[in-house]
């Protein structure tokens, strides 16, 4: 009998440990489909989108621009909002430009020439393990990675000899 209560206990911890990582994963997921939308639909056509991430808030939001004022956000201008929870935070944004930030708003903004910025939204997991969803500027491509990757800033750029 005890036996069997071990074996069930495992599984149950098994299984928990499961649903953790698949929670993670799926809001990661959900924040890179936003990116996405707003890379394809920018791309497709003369308007401007932004993804605004809240770091007080641990949520994200994609907006059509429609008004000349960036700091307004009109209700009518929101496409997608989620949100992270305890098994997926965010950590701190790092834009190309070597701007950092990990309070506030970050926003990447993109039109029909590709993103304003690219750069790197990290997350961490509940095991504190980090993820990096990497923005670049040139094609429409979000990608993924575990870890936390550096990124080429212009400084770094000045660094890597002619070959």
């Amino acid at each position: 009998m005890s036996f069997l209560s071990l074996l069930v206990m495992l599984a149950q911890a098994s299984l928990f440990g499961v649903l953790r990582r698949s929670a993670f994963k799926s809001q990661v997921q959900d924040f890179v489909s936003t990116m996405q939308m707003a890379a394809s639909g920018a791309a497709e056509s003369d308007r401007r989108y932004e993804v605004i991430i809240d770091f007080a808030e641990q949520s994200y939001l994609l907006r059509q621009i429609t008004s000349s004022d960036l700091s307004d956000v009109l209700e009518e201008e929101i496409i997608t909002q989620g949100g992270f929870g305890k098994s997926c935070r965010v950590s701190y944004v790092e834009f190309d430009d070597a701007a950092r930030t990990n309070e506030g708003l970050a926003r990447f903004r993109a039109g029909h020439q590709g993103w304003q910025h690219g750069g790197k939204v990290v997350f961490i997991d509940e095991s504190e393990r980090p993820y990096a969803v990497i923005v670049n500027r040139v094609t429409p491509i979000i990608q993924l990675l575990e870890g936390d990757p550096s990124l080429m800033t212009p400084k770094a750029k000045e660094e890597v000899p002619f070959l």
